[in-house]
């Protein structure tokens, strides 16, 4: 009979962020720093201001469509939200959630 043998696990880590996530919150950053509320922004973008706010707390997946328009009224491209995000992403150190350790097999 074998012995099924898990992996160690990372200690007390947190998960790594979700891009949605991270992107509502860049997004909400800029939309602050221009001083302009939801329905604004959301105008601008061609977007309901829920749809807007859902998207801003990270409970929406835009496509990329949706994060083009968006980050079209708040005059910002693409590359530089994705660039802003990835400089995020980089100051979290990476780690893998324990519910996805991985397990061998011993024979």
């Amino acid at each position: 009979m074998a012995d099924i043998v898990p992996f160690p696990r990372p200690v007390n880590r947190d998960p790594e962020p979700l891009w949605r996530e991270l992107l509502g919150d860049q997004l909400r950053r800029r939309r602050h720093e221009r001083e302009e509320i939801l329905a604004e922004t959301a105008e601008k973008a061609g977007v309901s201001p829920q749809y807007l706010s859902e998207v801003e707390r990270g409970l929406k997946e835009p496509s990329s469509e949706m994060i083009a328009a968006i980050a079209g009224a708040l005059d910002t491209s693409l590359i530089e939200l994705t660039s802003a995000i990835a400089d995020e992403l980089r100051t979290v150190p990476a780690s893998v959630p324990a519910s996805r350790g991985a397990f061998a097999l011993a024979a």
